[in-house]
């Protein structure tokens, strides 16, 4: 184990840790995504362990990134000026080398998109989002199914960055749905994905902090979160973003209103595709105290709108990304288990990656069927609850490229 030392007054207190603290010997002292909730536990962590460690051998992605993050922190007891100028020089130098960023793992783009929507500085705030909004459409366009699996089964299964995640998967779904579906123009396409990523900045501490909590809702919190649309939108005008359409859209994005996309202004139309992702998100998402609905029941709540009439922006989720999407599971006519991994011709027949056999044991290796075949039909959505198999994110994701080399059976 490669390790190096982090000073422990700059570990953020009250927070989820972006990757795991050690000790000098590598033994774990403090998971990823724990909270530390005060100064003195973090000085009594540190003194137990010899002081505080990071694995950069396999958490070197986490490490560059958190550095980061304890750059701008150390610069604190210079002028904001200063402050500011050194964040600049480096997004810009980030900027050049965008593809590089690209090459980030989904669970170090959770890191990146969980310290953007924590960013109090408004230049660096604006510039990592920008970075992000980027970075985001490389990855829709390369590799779509991709990075509906990664987004899903992140949604699907983890309980830390949610609000970041979250935030993600929106933005990435109501972008194939503007883009493919709706024939949206790219300001539209690219407002989209900027609202879907921002719409809960008002609440990502709070966010963070219910889907860990176990007891009932405070009169505190529901008042956060009946507001926080509002909030969010609030904390981007002070941000300094300069698109109305955008903060607009924010402050809507909760609004239940029913009715034809072509009859709403650009940020209303904007708000109500949000809306359903949203629903579908939150649907989707487990929590400590609930479990998730399957991706399947999901998705279906939001095809109808508030009167039972099929709404359309929640038709055009669905054909942007299909009733099962990459990273939801699947029974098959064959009594296999299967993760999604490609969206089919239409939306209700996915090219599939088999888990557990007809014998309800685990396979070797992932066998790809396409659903398309009647012998190869789903017979029902399963929640990711309900299967024991651990999912290896980065080497199914090699099989949701297209292109890929297929075991189709």
């Amino acid at each position: 184990m490669n390790i190096e030392p982090v000073q422990f007054e700059h570990i953020p207190v009250g927070e989820p840790l972006p990757f795991a603290l050690v000790d000098k010997t590598g033994v774990l002292l403090a998971r990823k995504g724990y909270v530390i909730p005060s100064r003195k536990e973090l000085e009594e962590t540190a003194e137990r362990g010899g002081g505080l460690f990071i694995d950069t051998v396999h958490s070197a992605a986490h490490y560059r990134t958190y550095l980061e993050h304890l750059n701008k922190m150390l610069l604190q007891d210079k002028s904001l000026g200063e402050i500011a100028q050194t964040h600049i020089e480096s997004l810009q130098a980030n900027d050049r080398t965008l593809e590089k960023l690209e090459q980030l793992g989904w669970l170090d783009l959770q890191v990146m998109a969980n310290n953007t929507l924590r960013e109090s500085n408004s230049e660096f705030f604006r510039s990592r989002l920008e970075q992000m909004n980027q970075i985001l459409q490389r990855h829709l366009r390369r590799n779509p199914d991709g990075a509906l699996f990664a987004l899903i089964y992140l949604s699907s299964t983890g309980l830390e960055y949610y609000s970041a995640t979250h935030g993600m998967l929106v933005g990435c779904m109501c972008h194939l749905a503007a883009r493919n579906v709706l024939g949206w123009s790219e300001d539209d396409c690219n407002l989209v994905m900027r609202v879907g990523l921002t719409m809960n900045v008002g609440m990502t501490v709070l966010q963070d902090r219910l889907a860990l909590q176990t007891e009932p809702l405070s009169t505190v919190q529901k008042n956060a979160i009946a507001a926080h649309a509002t909030v969010s939108a609030d904390i981007l005008e002070r941000m300094g973003v300069p698109d109305a359409d955008w903060l607009e859209a924010v402050r809507l994005h909760h609004q239940q209103a029913p009715g034809k996309l072509s009859e709403r202004s650009r940020a209303n139309r904007v708000a109500r595709l949000i809306q359903r992702a949203d629903m579908f998100g939150a649907r989707l998402a487990p929590r400590a105290s609930r479990h998730p609905l399957p991706p399947a029941q999901a998705m279906q709540a939001t095809y109808y709108d508030e009167n039972k009439q099929v709404d359309e922006a929640g038709a055009a989720l669905i054909k942007a990304v299909g009733i099962y999407q990459p990273g939801s599971l699947v029974r098959l006519a064959t009594g296999e288990i299967a993760v999604v991994i490609q969206r089919g011709a239409n939306t209700t027949t996915p090219r599939v990656a088999v888990l557990v056999n007809k014998a309800g044991m685990p396979t070797a290796e992932p066998i790809v069927r396409d659903t398309a075949f009647n012998d190869f039909r789903i017979t029902a959505s399963i929640a990711h609850r309900d299967i024991k198999v651990q999912i290896n994110l980065e080497r199914i994701l090699l099989l949701t490229a297209t292109g890929a080399p297929m075991n189709l059976r």
